[in-house]
């Protein structure tokens, strides 16, 4: 299960390069149900994703670098490209942000997503004053959907 919240960064008021960094290519073999493919950094995963927006169904299979790219050339629409960084959030145990910088298919996009353990912890969660406008619940911004151009913001 995945519970997540996602926020739209605007300014970002901290340097990045202190954090651990993480690249991401990730595709979309079907958009109803998710099946997503990734690789993160070297490492390769298949996906898939129940409905819903903030509270939803996941499950991960390791996938090897040639099935990846096997599957890659099956994808629907464009392939996401995007920097992942890892800020924790100190004011909240165990909270992480993933700050994602879009490389491709669009360029200088940020967004940040929190992961919860329940929806409680989810719902009482306070965003950082630097956290832009809250998109849990815009379908635009799952990355599924933004694999279709355009995309307007």
């Amino acid at each position: 299960m995945e519970i997540e919240k996602k926020y739209i960064i605007n300014d970002l008021p901290l340097p990045l390069e202190s954090y651990p960094c993480h690249f991401i290519e990730q595709a979309y073999l079907c958009t109803n149900p998710v099946i997503r493919i990734r690789r993160f950094d070297e490492e390769y995963t298949l996906t898939y994703k129940g409905e819903g927006m903030m509270i939803r169904e996941e499950s991960n299979l390791p996938l090897t670098k040639d099935a990846y790219e096997h599957l890659k050339g099956k994808r629907d629409g464009h392939i996401i490209t995007k920097k992942r960084y890892h800020i924790p959030l100190p004011q909240y145990e165990n909270l992480m942000i993933e700050l994602d910088i879009f490389l491709s298919p669009y360029p200088g996009m940020i967004l940040a997503e929190v992961e919860f353990q329940t929806e409680d912890e989810a719902l009482a969660f306070l965003p950082p004053y630097w956290f832009g406008e809250e998109v849990t619940l815009d379908p635009k911004y799952h990355n599924s959907n933004m694999i279709y151009l355009p995309f307007v913001l």
